[in-house]
């Protein structure tokens, strides 16, 4: 009978032959592999652990220093809101462990950043708010916890909006202020996980996690030129997660590569009895997404794509008609899908539902915490009508704060046209969705994650900026209200620089399908590039 080899040794017999290959080939002063910090991937790290060219506590030490760099000094792009100081013992410890072991997974030692609304038991969780300054939950939120057994590093957590809500304040929050877009310094990097964007599109960490529960994840990625994943809803765990809207509520990786964030699905999914929608998902998860990964994917694919979502910015439109053409090129067959005017905008159903789960959900995750936190979201509005935050610096979003007060003056969920909109809005919106790919007979269909790019700052005008739409968003709420996944992967730039995305969205569960034709239209248009505002630092690139 032949044994089963782990991913660990098929990678370490893998990479001794290209060892020994390399001795035979370069003459004995050439050097194989050269080390570059920015925009390195899971599989390059890995590769120089192996080596020994790299530890996991150096690693860790060379992000830190883009921290110190480019998110505290010069350009200031502030998308950290809290720094885990036992990084370099963690790293130390698991380093050891490698040496001794083995890796546990290809998170081995590998820096992440976590959205702010992550529960962990070492570091604060806020939702980057002032109101829960210092708040340490009582356990480690599930999605964490399977971080952490893999072997990923904390290194810390992401500024976000307040609360998972923007309200005309995309990137800010009382706590953590204002994110900049690293591609533009007077833009917003989106939200709510605009800090987790931010920093991976600048290279603080490898990975972060996001929630999405009106774009959250996939508007980041795309102004950031990231890969954002929103999951079909309840492949991921949403326990020890800062609710906004359970009925919309993701969680999902963001990466720089297709792969990176496969790998990153990979630990995140799993059934969780905490999360009763996780339990839909048993027999539906994999723990290695990246089988799936093939540059001929699209190959005989069907693609549909939204013509609904066109005429918010000329721009984006240009590079959406760019990416059929190049899905096109690849063996799809691409043709148009209209929407029906009721799914062209279903944002007035998310708010009502948004306005009634709020208080009953967020007061649920308050009474988990100790004194002297708030435990229901009335005392939080209480709070954030105080004189003394109202004229600090650190006063919350006034829209944020209004948001408050509508889902304290909602009936909640024993309201008729709440459960009209769940019962009955809802499911035939799914219907519809999947009636159109059935008759079409699609594998997918796709549109600009948003329809214009990343707009400016709240507290910035600028003329240059053209947005036709009312709302830039629009597009991705079929995915929250369907619970069905997107997938967002860099469509190309403006001439400004500002990256811009593109969505591919399917079925319930075609993740495997839809990362498969991610990564093969990534592939094709190698669109990923970094900022020009964080440049590599002394001693990050090396030779070895």
């Amino acid at each position: 009978m032949k044994q089963k080899l782990t991913w660990w040794q098929i990678a370490k017999q893998g990479l001794t032959y290209l060892f020994m290959l390399g001795l035979s080939t370069f003459p004995s002063e050439a050097v194989a592999e050269t080390f570059r910090l920015r925009e390195a991937t899971i599989a390059e790290i890995n590769q120089a652990f192996e080596k020994n060219a790299l530890t996991s506590e150096q690693l860790v030490q060379l992000y830190l220093n883009r921290i110190e760099a480019y998110d505290d000094q010069g350009p200031k792009i502030n998308g950290l809101i809290s720094i885990n100081n036992n990084a370099l013992k963690e790293a130390r410890e698991l380093d050891q462990e490698r040496q001794q072991k083995g890796p546990r997974s290809p998170l081995h030692g590998i820096p992440i950043i976590l959205k702010d609304n992550y529960d962990t038991t070492d570091l604060p969780t806020t939702g980057g708010s002032v109101l829960l300054e210092g708040s340490l939950p009582p356990d480690d939120a599930f999605t964490v916890k399977k971080l952490r057994e893999a072997g990923a590093i904390i290194l810390g957590k992401a500024n976000m909006s307040e609360f998972a809500e923007s309200y005309g304040r995309l990137g800010y929050s009382s706590l953590g202020g204002l994110t900049r877009n690293p591609y533009k310094l007077t833009r917003d990097p989106s939200g709510s996980s605009g800090g987790s964007g931010a920093v991976i599109a600048a290279n603080f960490a490898v990975l972060a996690t996001g929630s999405d529960t009106s774009g959250s994840i996939r508007g980041p990625a795309a102004v950031a030129g990231l890969v954002g994943i929103k999951p079909t809803q309840g492949l991921v765990s949403r326990d020890g997660i800062i609710p906004l809207t359970l009925s919309f509520d993701s969680a999902g990786p963001m990466a720089r590569t297709v792969t990176d964030a496969a790998i990153a699905l990979g630990v995140m999914a799993g059934v969780d009895p905490n999360d009763y929608r996780t339990l839909e998902s048993v027999g539906k998860t994999y723990k290695d997404y990246t089988q799936f990964l093939n540059k001929k994917a699209l190959k005989g694919a069907r693609i549909g794509v939204a013509i609904d979502f066109r005429g918010g910015n000329p721009e984006v439109d240009a590079a959406t008609d760019a990416a059929v053409a190049k899905l096109r090129e690849l063996g799809a067959t691409v043709e148009s899908v209209d929407f029906s005017p009721k799914l062209e905008n279903l944002w007035p159903f998310m708010e009502e539902v948004t306005e009634a789960e709020f208080e009953p959900q967020i007061d649920s995750y308050l009474k988990n915490l100790q004194l002297p936190f708030p435990d229901t979201l009335r005392e939080m509005y209480s709070m954030s009508l105080s004189n003394p935050l109202v004229n600090s610096e650190q006063a919350l979003n006034p829209g944020r704060v209004g948001g408050f007060g509508e889902s304290l003056k909602h009936p909640e969920l024993a309201d008729t046209e709440y459960l009209y909109i769940i019962h009955f809005e809802f499911p035939r919106v799914r219907q519809e969705i999947l009636s159109i790919m059935s008759a079409q007979n699609l594998d997918a269909i796709i549109w600009p994650t948003m329809t214009c790019p990343a707009g400016p700052l709240y507290n910035i005008e600028d003329p240059t900026y053209q947005c036709a739409s009312n709302d830039p968003y629009i597009p991705g709420y079929l995915a929250n209200v369907s619970g069905f996944p997107g997938i967002s992967v860099a469509m190309g730039f403006t001439e400004q620089g500002l990256p811009l995305g593109l969505t591919f969205f399917g079925k319930p569960y075609s993740e495997p399908t839809l990362l498969g034709f991610a990564y093969a239209y990534e592939q094709a248009t190698q669109f990923r590039r970094p900022p020009t505002t964080t440049p590599a630092l002394p001693g990050e690139n090396f030779d070895y």
